[in-house]
């Protein structure tokens, strides 16, 4: 993000967001940071869970891509089969993204575990991801983060919404989640990435709870 303020705004107008950008920072590792040891016990209660119910990890990592471009491992409590990846290329026809949509979305996916279905329906597989935002590769609040064989498919123009610091939930996830189709996400986030302030971060926060609670195009 700091990257696409240098080279998009000038004078007085890019030291604004360069201190909005900080104070984003701080916000972003003491919520992480006392977020992690507050849901220390449902962490344990899941990853029970997840191995009392199926075989393999607790946990599934991930090669993201995030700001500038760069990879980074992305975790997530395990709510598919071990071999979800390889049984993915064989449900591209079922993409209701379409069969050649930038990202892969099914409702009823036949991968997924029973705790999975549980803890997709609340979010709750996405929060081993406050460790990312603790350490600075992730934000509370940005463009979610994509897979490479995603950024691979990218125009230029798309590529934009890498310049900005992914986030564990963003605009689109408090407007409809996977239901929206990635176009749409795409204009949603470079709207966030342009109009950001600390003052939207909190709106979108405060409106994640009851998006997660309705768990609307949640799957």
């Amino acid at each position: 993000m700091f990257r696409f303020i240098l080279t998009t705004f000038r004078g007085k107008h890019r030291l604004q967001m360069l201190w909005g950008y900080s104070k984003k920072r701080l916000l972003d590792f003491f919520a992480s940071f006392f977020g992690i040891l507050a849901l220390t016990p449902l962490f344990l209660t899941v990853a029970i869970a997840i191995k009392a119910t199926s075989k393999g990890p607790v946990f599934y990592w991930q090669k993201r891509v995030g700001w500038d471009c760069k990879e980074f491992d992305f975790p997530k409590f395990r709510s598919m089969r071990t071999d979800s990846d390889e049984v993915r290329e064989k449900l591209m026809a079922s993409n209701q993204h379409g069969s050649e949509g930038v990202t892969f979305k099914m409702k009823n996916d036949p991968r997924v575990t029973s705790i999975g279905r549980f803890i997709r329906k609340y979010s709750i597989d996405e929060l081993p991801q406050l460790w990312c935002v603790l350490i600075g590769e992730m934000s509370l609040v940005g463009p979610r983060p994509p897979l490479p064989s995603e950024v691979a498919r990218y125009s230029k123009e798309q590529k934009m919404r890498l310049m900005a610091i992914p986030g564990l939930t963003g605009i689109w996830q408090v407007s409809g989640r996977s239901e929206i189709p990635f176009e749409e996400q795409f204009a949603m986030d470079m709207n966030y990435i342009m109009n950001y302030s600390m003052r939207l971060d909190i709106s979108i926060l405060l409106k994640t709870i009851p998006a997660v609670l309705k768990s609307k195009g949640a799957y």
